[in-house]
């Protein structure tokens, strides 16, 4: 693709040349326009949106907090709160993303020594088998269900956690290909243009309730999977993971849950 140039008349970039430039959609930079995350520099006499130099930073430092798992209804109130200092901002994502980084590297050096050993090359010690992945965060989630829904949520997250660790390491493997395949499937739909409560979507509705009742290792009632969604919507991790699809997917793909749900009767 040929480097984006900016316009020769405005100095400026167009809506077109900074998503070439940045890699992020017309829409997404429309839409951050629309809930005032992104503002161009000036709208033309032809009625095109301009972005200098200022709003080029700014859009950096959002996609700096997106790919940080910020939740874009939170960047706004996070760039107003840090103001203008973009040391200090800068300072802060390089040492998360360092972070993140250190982490990378030990996964794929799990992932690597993994398929070294289903080659048959190596064999790794079984505690090499979870280098590198964050008990802290699947503890934090654990502790977010129970407080938002109490009750007897904590039994129910040590079955299924019992569940799933009884798995063989190919058999897990499948279930987490065929949560990400089921996902995909929904998101593809979304990007269609498919309304979430047409009942078209209801095949690739199907798979993914299902793959959810085998990850938890028992049915999953109408309810349950409203719930679910429920958590998908308010659990920023959620929607970072779920928006990386394509931006606005978490909020169909909860509306598209929720529709499914009536529909089987709950």
């Amino acid at each position: 693709m040929a480097r984006p140039r900016k316009d020769e008349d405005m100095g400026r970039y167009t809506v077109k040349q900074l998503a070439e430039l940045s890699g992020i959609s017309v829409r997404a930079l429309h839409h951050y326009d629309e809930i005032g995350l992104l503002k161009p520099a000036f709208t033309g006499e032809n009625r095109y949106r301009y972005y200098g130099r200022e709003e080029l930073l700014r859009l950096q430092d959002i996609l700096f907090h997106r790919e940080l798992g910020v939740p874009l209804q939170e960047i706004g109130k996070l760039l107003a709160t840090d103001g203008r200092d973009r040391l200090v901002i800068l300072r802060k994502h390089r040492e998360a993303l360092a972070e993140r980084f250190e982490r990378s590297r030990q996964l794929l050096t799990t992932i690597d020594r993994t398929i070294a050993e289903l080659s048959g090359e190596e064999q790794m010690d079984d505690r090499d088998l979870y280098r590198g992945f964050a008990p802290e965060k699947q503890a934090e989630y654990e502790d977010w269900l129970v407080d938002r829904y109490g009750g007897d949520m904590r039994e129910q997250i040590e079955h299924s956690k019992a569940a799933v660790g009884a798995l063989g390491r190919d058999e897990m493997a499948a279930r987490v290909a065929e949560g990400e395949a089921a996902g995909g499937a929904l998101a593809q739909s979304f990007k269609a243009g498919i309304a979430p409560d047409d009942p078209a979507n209801d095949p690739l509705l199907a798979r993914h309730h299902a793959w959810i009742a085998s990850m938890w290792n028992k049915p999953c009632p109408p309810a349950a999977y409203r719930g679910l969604a429920d958590l998908y919507l308010e659990h920023p991790d959620f929607r970072t993971n779920f928006d990386k699809h394509a931006e606005g997917f978490t909020d169909w793909l909860v509306a598209a849950m929720k529709a499914y749900a009536v529909r089987l009767g709950g």
